[in-house]
């Protein structure tokens, strides 16, 4: 474990051993929650990491760097992005497979545009969009939306 995956749990074990001093039943009670939640999304993490493996496992490397690497073309970054936007996966599961295709050769351009595609644009809640916004405003939202993120991911891989 890194630095600051230790200083982070130490904080959220503080702020837990606070809020048991300041209300013992709350905070058993946000715990109970706080389990059942995780038991809700560990199927869907199962899923995920069998999905990286198996990714890692039948697609090579070479591959991987060769389409979103960093010699990839523009055209490599808009296949992710638009690959970001259709899939419908939980953001806080989306890291690990982040991590995996960075640690495979991926660049952080690629990278950047999976996770801010996937986070910002609904193409699979499209239609509940539609019905609430109207076809043209949700049309707009998600197509700035998607071109915020292509240069978002420009942005930090001429950063980073």
């Amino acid at each position: 474990m890194n630095t600051t995956a230790i200083l982070i749990n130490l904080f959220a074990f503080a702020c837990l051993f606070i809020s048991f001093l300041n209300d013992k039943k709350k905070t058993q009670q946000s715990l109970k929650v706080a389990i059942k939640s995780f038991i809700r999304i560990l199927p869907m993490v199962f899923i995920i990491i069998i999905f990286i493996g198996l990714l890692m496992g039948f697609v090579p490397q070479h591959l991987i760097s060769g389409v979103i690497g960093e010699q990839a073309s523009f055209g490599g970054i808009l296949g992710v992005a638009l690959l970001g936007a259709i899939l419908h996966i939980p953001s806080l599961i989306s890291f690990p497979l982040a991590a995996s295709l960075l640690e495979s050769g991926a660049s952080i351009t690629s990278v950047a545009v999976f996770i801010t595609s996937l986070t910002m644009i609904g193409v699979l809640t499209l239609p509940l969009e539609i019905k609430v916004l109207g076809k043209k405003m949700a049309l707009l939202r998600n197509g700035i939306s998607f071109g915020i993120a292509i240069l978002i991911a420009l942005i930090m891989g001429a950063i980073l």
